[in-house]
């Protein structure tokens, strides 16, 4: 294939909404990359729907909806159910499991046999459903990204459980591990988001190193950017984090508010995200004494999130574990002074020499305070990780590299699937 071709690519994504996690971000930003190089994109993606730009072409592969807001977990009318698939994906979530991964799988499978010889390669943003190896098997050229490995979800959810009911129920809401690592195995290609994942795909999901690429995501530069005119709020600190779940590490940053406020009365944080009204933040909140200086604004626009980072006098990302973290650098882009932990991927992205943010150890809410209080107390300091971080995005982290990457890899496996098919020609 000649290097400059441009190529027809089905990209799919199970959960394609920004709001719902790195991979919605993911989705929209490398899809809006790829065609402004020419190329063509159509995204498959269910439930919560896609935010999507001009130019990049759309397939919804709806499913239940189990999950969805007000009603989480609902009992779908029997009308709703139209195939075994539906059947399949209502009965794994009564039993406390979670279906979206393989049942978008098998969807994706049967919207992509009715489009043959549409696309010249199929991209999988992190679903890893046993579905992918019968799309495999009716001869699509296949590729995946695994951000992070679950695994270290799990481990984390499981270490911070409240009991031992909910580790079970945990144990079993993770129960497509198994599958999302045997499928992983299977693929000639794999790309991740940092050094840091590669390895921790590789000792967890047993991948060989050879099969996997490392090529970092990037940030939207032009829109996430500085906003001199806009006037810092005293003593405001931000986070974002797309769940209330425990590698976020919202809790520990909760107790290092309320450690900072015996000192700084002033300070306030904001999460961009949604709590969870009976968890261990919504508990420490209300025993710490901090209800009237946290506020929680979930699904906000992209406007609004430059806005939320300009008013903000540090940004803080308290996560245990991180396979890159869009958060960081979307603060690094907006110029905000940064606070981040060494947790998983945070020291390869933010930086190690103190030059671009703050790193402390994951978990400690009192060095947390100290890093957040460091620069609260130095403008000059804050002026200069500003700066250093902005410079850093702009070399390194940006969605036009990512795309001009990612469609090497699209090439490389077009390749590598014309050259099997050979070998497997007959004589």
């Amino acid at each position: 294939m000649v290097a400059n071709t441009p190529l027809r690519i089905a990209l799919l994504v199970y959960r394609g909404n920004p709001h719902s996690g790195g991979q919605g971000v993911y989705t929209r930003y490398l899809s809006r990359e790829l065609v402004s190089l020419g190329h063509q994109v159509t995204v498959f993606a269910g439930q919560p729907w896609p935010v999507l730009d001009d130019g990049v072409g759309y397939v919804a592969v709806p499913s239940l909806d189990l999950y969805r807001e007000p009603d989480p977990f609902r009992i779908p009318k029997p009308w709703e159910f139209k195939s075994h698939v539906d059947v399949a994906e209502f009965a794994l979530m009564c039993t406390a499991g979670f279906p979206e991964p393989r049942t978008f799988s098998w969807r994706a499978r049967r919207e992509l046999a009715a489009r043959a010889g549409q696309f010249d390669v199929v991209h999988d943003n992190q679903t890893f459903g046993s579905g992918l190896l019968g799309i495999m098997a009716d001869g699509w050229p296949l590729l995946g990204t695994c951000h992070h490995p679950i695994t270290v979800d799990r481990s984390l959810d499981l270490e911070h459980a409240e009991n031992w009911r909910r580790q079970i129920t945990l144990r079993r809401w993770y129960g497509f591990l198994g599958m999302q690592k045997r499928v992983a195995r299977k693929l000639p290609r794999i790309l991740t988001v940092s050094s840091s994942s590669k390895r921790d795909i590789v000792d967890q999901y047993r991948i060989r190193p050879e099969q996997l690429a490392v090529v970092p995501i990037g940030v939207d530069d032009s829109h996430f950017r500085p906003r001199p005119e806009v006037p810092r709020v005293p003593g405001r600190i931000m986070t974002t984090a797309s769940a209330d779940v425990p590698f976020k590490g919202l809790l520990p940053l909760v107790e290092s508010l309320a450690k900072l406020r015996t000192e700084r009365p002033e300070a306030h944080l904001v999460v961009v995200g949604r709590l969870r009204a009976e968890s261990p933040v919504a508990a420490a909140i209300e025993r710490l004494g901090v209800s009237d200086a946290v506020t929680f604004e979930p699904g906000v626009s992209d406007d609004r999130m430059v806005d939320l980072y300009a008013e903000a006098n540090v940004a803080v990302v308290p996560s245990l574990y991180e396979g890159f973290s869009l958060p960081a650098v979307e603060a690094m882009a907006c110029g905000v002074p940064l606070v981040t932990t060494t947790g998983g991927a945070l020291p390869e992205v933010v930086g190690e020499d103190g030059v671009t943010g703050l790193l402390v150890p994951p978990g400690d809410a009192g060095a947390l305070a100290m890093a957040i209080d460091r620069i609260l107390g130095d403008p000059a300091l804050g002026a200069r990780l500003s700066e250093a971080a902005r410079r850093r995005i702009l070399e390194r982290f940006t969605w036009r590299a990512c795309a001009s990457a990612t469609a090497e890899h699209y090439r490389w496996t077009i390749e590598d699937h014309q050259a099997r098919a050979a070998e497997q020609a007959p004589a």
